[in-house]
């Protein structure tokens, strides 16, 4: 559907669309705005139907943006070093509770 011509004819179909969605849903008291600005989105895709088609701009770019800083492969190797087993970043103590069976093995062995 085309816009119509006059500003007055838009906005009293916008108005309309924004009464019949909220008497649609139970007329919920205090929302009226919301209705009138979801009639003024669905009326601006009913009025304009290609604006939803215009090209991707990141598609010239397959969805990559170029680094500002080139990253070096020896930085990189730098930081594959060891990593702790068993440990916890706050020292030797497990991250979650020991069940009994293993707690009692613990204090048998020490």
């Amino acid at each position: 559907m085309a816009r119509a011509g006059k500003p007055d004819e838009h906005a009293r179909r916008i108005r309309e669309r924004a009464a019949r969605l909220w008497r649609e849903d139970g007329s919920p008291k205090g929302r009226q705005a919301e209705y009138l600005e979801r009639a003024r989105e669905l009326q601006a895709i009913e009025d304009h139907p290609s604006f939803g088609l215009l090209p991707n701009p990141m598609a010239a770019l397959h969805g990559e943006l170029p680094p500002e800083q080139p990253v070096e492969e020896a930085e990189l190797m730098e930081n594959l070093g060891e990593f702790p087993v068993g440990l916890t970043d706050q020292g030797d103590r497990s991250t979650v509770p020991m069940v009994r069976k293993k707690a009692r093995r613990i204090l048998r062995e020490s």
